[in-house]
């Protein structure tokens, strides 16, 4: 078993704490608030524009050509997920440049960027493949048995496409190949797990 593949297994708790979150269930059947999906709209577009540049800076770390320029495919990927946010904004009436971080996004956003400043690109990898891998399960399974027809599900289509997949693919093949010290890339990965649980809670609590 590959090392991204033992992290993922090693944090299915969380990965179905977050799927059977009331949030994420809210967007599978259509049922969630929509001041609490504007809320996160806001929060996870400040959230991307931290996890570009993330992507940038370990690009400029990575200590080869195949590193560097997948790094810089997925910052890529990172602005157009911020252009769907901006059609979600512009739908829900939220001004994505007046967006205050709140405490979960702000601790999430800290983390990842002072990981990509201090770690190494295998480090940095580990902190931001939570992120995508979740994305891309909690897309799969809202999408499990078709496509709903509902105000959210835009967001379903997005993360259980597959175009989404390859890039968590690509972002767990650079923990694969760089990461050196186990340990802490566990707890890491796990950090990042638990984090992104925060950030579906403080959207469903904080709105």
């Amino acid at each position: 078993m590959s090392l991204s593949s033992e992290l993922w297994t090693a944090n299915q708790d969380l990965a179905k704490a977050c799927l059977e979150h009331p949030f994420v269930q809210g967007i599978g059947d259509g049922t969630l608030e929509q001041s609490k999906f504007a809320y996160y709209v806001g929060q996870d577009a400040f959230f991307l524009e931290a996890f570009a540049r993330a992507y940038s800076i370990a690009a400029a770390k990575a200590p080869d050509w195949i590193g560097f320029t997948t790094f810089h495919n997925l910052a890529g990927g990172v602005l157009e997920e911020l252009r769907l946010h901006e059609s979600y904004a512009s739908q829900w009436g939220v001004n994505l440049h007046s967006v205050e971080p709140g405490t979960a996004t702000r601790r999430y956003t800290d983390f990842l960027l002072a990981t990509a400043w201090s770690g190494d690109v295998g480090l940095t990898a580990a902190a931001m493949s939570p992120c995508m891998r979740l994305y891309a399960f909690l897309g799969e399974e809202l999408a499990n048995g078709g496509i709903p027809n509902h105000q959210y599900d835009d967001w379903i289509r997005t993360y259980s496409s597959g175009d989404f997949q390859p890039l968590a693919q690509q972002l767990e093949s650079l923990v694969d190949n760089y990461v050196t010290a186990k340990a802490l890339v566990y707890s890491t990965y796990r950090y990042a797990m638990f984090c992104e649980r925060d950030f579906f809670q403080a959207a469903w609590a904080e709105s």
